[in-house]
């Protein structure tokens, strides 16, 4: 069953790039991307040159190591500051990726990618019909039996060690997450505080979160089927414990 909650929210605002890399800026270092792209590279089979869609591709951390090792790389991200950084990135590093400025939710591609990735949470801020037609989307985009990998928060364990709030400090600075949990619609509330500089910005969002059961049904209708799935990025075999769901899908 859909639940179509009306989930407005202030991208700009949440993903703003300059605030985004302050605070998340120490998280996602080169040694966890070099970490992540192996699992890609393992479970994904890349072995050869293969199309790949990074979806949600940010400042293109996955893009650009990926390209490294000879794919061809195509990144969507909805957010200009981002693809502006990772086109000055993959410049610098002589490396020719195909970064579009893109909401996921309207990407028209039709059979031209061998692998598809939406990673770091990039999934489920927006309503159930709209979650589905970004995986309707991707499935479109691969060709038949091609694979998607992506990763989202497991809410059996989430809501098992919820925090009503979570507070990041950088020097003077302060990221306020102020978290509720909608049982009704499955979505974490977050009313977010940003104070930087003395100055305060409110960011509040919510992102959908699902069960195994819930993801499964979606990914089935939007015409793929789990591979595998595992509880982290160390291949941790998924249990109710788990933090994640690193998810592997293929195209049917």
């Amino acid at each position: 069953m859909l639940l179509d909650t009306k989930c407005d929210f202030d991208a700009n605002g949440v993903f703003d790039p300059q605030d985004y890399m302050y605070f998340y800026g120490s998280v996602l270092t080169d040694e966890r991307t070099d970490k992540e792209v192996q699992f890609l590279v393992d479970e994904l089979g890349l072995n050869k040159p293969m199309s790949i869609l990074d979806v949600g591709c940010g400042f293109g951390r996955h893009s650009i190591k990926l390209a490294k090792l000879g794919h061809h790389v195509t990144g969507i991200d909805s957010m200009d500051g981002f693809i502006c950084a990772a086109k000055k990135r993959a410049e610098y590093e002589g490396l020719k990726i195909n970064f579009i400025q893109k909401d996921m939710r309207v990407v028209q591609f039709n059979e031209e990618f061998d692998r598809a990735i939406l990673l770091f949470t990039g999934f489920g801020y927006f309503s159930d019909s709209e979650n589905l037609e970004v995986l309707k989307n991707i499935s479109k985009a691969l060709v038949p039996g091609g694979l998607f990998c992506f990763d989202i928060f497991n809410r059996d364990a989430f809501l098992k060690d919820f925090l009503p709030y979570y507070v990041t400090e950088i020097r003077q600075d302060l990221m306020i997450d102020r978290n509720t949990f909608d049982s009704k619609t499955g979505r974490l509330i977050d009313e977010r505080i940003i104070i930087r500089d003395g100055k305060r910005k409110d960011v509040p969002f919510s992102i959908r979160l699902y069960d195994y059961n819930e993801i499964e049904k979606l990914i089935e209708q939007g015409d793929m089927k789990i591979e595998k799935i595992y509880g982290d990025w160390k291949k941790s075999p998924f249990n109710m414990e788990s933090k994640g769901m690193k998810i592997i899908a293929k195209k049917v």
